[in-house]
């Protein structure tokens, strides 16, 4: 579908005068237009978030899975539970973090 047959809703924000020169500067700096620039920020904090979402409901129910629960639930790692999976949860979001950049 072309861009001009794609129904769109308008949005309209109020921000300070400062906020609008940075935003302009960083858009000029990026080679794009305000409107493109805002976009594609506002696109990849949503984007990030929702990552974050199904991490989190990934990681929720890790334990209801009964072929994961098997591989988890030993004696050999059951002293390292707590700190092996806090320590690999941060490492991914850390570097997610890198990748994408922090909220």
């Amino acid at each position: 579908m072309a861009k001009r047959d794609m129904k769109r809703n308008r949005l309209s924000i109020d921000i300070l005068p400062e906020e609008h020169r940075q935003i302009k500067v960083y858009a000029a700096l990026h080679g794009q237009t305000i409107r493109e620039y805002v976009l594609e920020s506002v696109r990849e904090r949503l984007r990030r978030q929702n990552e974050k979402r199904e991490l989190s409901a990934l990681t929720m129910h890790l334990d209801q899975d009964s072929v994961l629960k098997e591989l988890w639930d030993n004696e050999k790692d059951a002293a390292y539970d707590g700190a092996k999976k806090s320590q690999e949860s941060d490492r991914i979001l850390i570097k997610k973090e890198k990748m994408y950049g922090a909220d």
